[in-house]
């Protein structure tokens, strides 16, 4: 049965770890891999988390399913962190508890098909890697729309709002709502208004990514993009993730949320599609979520850490092109600095990148992604010496 399957390449973030994990060198860094990092290069467990966990087990008396729309009040709570309160969108938007943010994604690809099987959903250029995975294996046609320009570090707005001038009614246009995976590159607040003008006269419907609300600015400003969407369009869908924000990677949390006029019926689809995938999600770490929003005082000290972990992301990217200004190369680099997130390209070529493993135990994937958390006041000067002598 399985003899005509053929060996497939490893994926390429994988690929980096098993090379950093099997270098033998003390001095190697570790800039791939998508996890937040301590300055001691760990991927710590909040306090917050910690403290709700605490508060759970204590109080947990069943382990009985929480049925396909997952744990409500934890629905509830995060539709409130993603609009904001009073939005006016709020009553038509329904909200369901996912595996993580893949999970969303997945999920929302089979409910796009359900709704309309020739859609075609544009992602922009680049995007995240599985991106393409979870939306094109569930069966829909995909296409690309410029996004970003690797030679400017600048984002190509004329060019992609030329593309989407093309996207037929029904279609849907994926965005992502901050700190941009992998570029690091964000529409600001105007050009968000001139895609939602875009999509009223063009009648697509805005499917949102918000993996990293926090991360860029701060909680409000980094949803400015869902809220203007969900304010000013009758129809949108959000995939939302917990893992970067709340440090729950392993535990798979997330959610799919879907704007439209009749938000009872787009649950009920939504339920049926994720009892037909996987039943029902799991409880743990969106019980965590749900216990840290709502307590005053876990959500303040949660915000806290969000805080910290977001300005520490911000000092690297400054002590970064700070280092580089050593080598004279402040304003090659200095697209780093106006970036949000945890990611920006070096814009390198693969034999660089392949040059900065090989000599200077320094790895990232070939694309010259790198992700700033991997940074720390320690490695930084190391860094930024090995790049040098590379270039």
């Amino acid at each position: 049965m399985f003899e005509s399957l053929q060996p497939l390449a490893a994926d390429p973030i994988l690929g980096v770890i098993a090379q950093f994990n099997n270098d033998p060198r003390t001095n190697k860094i570790d800039l791939g891999v998508g996890v937040y990092r301590d300055e001691q290069g760990n991927t710590p467990i909040l306090a917050a988390v910690k403290r709700a966990e605490e508060m759970l087990f204590a109080e947990s008396t069943t382990k009985a399913y929480v049925g396909p729309l997952g744990n409500i009040q934890f629905n509830q709570l995060l539709a409130g962190l993603l609009l904001g309160d009073a939005h006016p969108a709020t009553s038509s938007l329904s909200l369901v508890q996912t595996p993580g943010g893949c999970g969303a994604l997945r999920v929302a690809a089979e409910f796009i098909k359900r709704s309309n099987s020739s859609a075609t959903i544009w992602v922009s250029d680049p995007t995240w890697g599985n991106h393409v995975p979870l939306l094109g294996d569930a069966g829909i046609n995909l296409r690309s729309y410029p996004y970003y320009d690797f030679a400017t570090h600048a984002l190509k707005f004329d060019e992609m709002m030329s593309a989407l001038e093309e996207v037929k009614p029904g279609d849907l246009v994926l965005l992502h709502a901050c700190c941009h995976n992998p570029s690091g590159t964000d529409l600001s607040a105007e050009q968000w208004q001139a895609v939602v003008d875009l999509a009223q006269k063009r009648g697509f419907v805005p499917f949102i990514d918000i993996a990293y609300q926090g991360f860029g600015q701060n909680l409000d400003s980094d949803a400015y993009g869902v809220r203007l969407v969900c304010e000013q369009l009758p129809e949108a869908i959000v995939a939302i993730s917990c893992s970067k924000n709340f440090g729950l990677y392993r535990e798979r949390v997330g959610a799919v949320a879907v704007l439209s006029q009749a938000p009872a019926v787009a649950s009920s689809h939504i339920a049926s599609i994720v009892r037909g995938i996987y039943s029902m999600p799991p409880d743990h770490g969106a019980a965590i979520v749900a216990r840290i929003l709502a307590d005053k005082e876990l959500r303040a000290a949660w915000v806290n850490e969000l805080t910290a972990m977001r300005s520490r992301i911000r000092d690297m990217r400054v002590s970064l092109v700070g280092e580089l200004e050593k080598y004279g190369l402040a304003q090659r680099f200095s697209h780093i600095e106006r970036q949000h997130g945890m990611f920006s390209f070096l814009g390198l070529t693969p034999e660089q990148v392949a040059k900065l493993a090989d000599e200077h135990a320094v790895y990232m994937v070939e694309s010259s992604r790198i992700n700033l958390a991997g940074l720390t006041p320690t490695n930084i000067p190391a860094f930024a010496d090995a790049l040098s002598r590379t270039l």
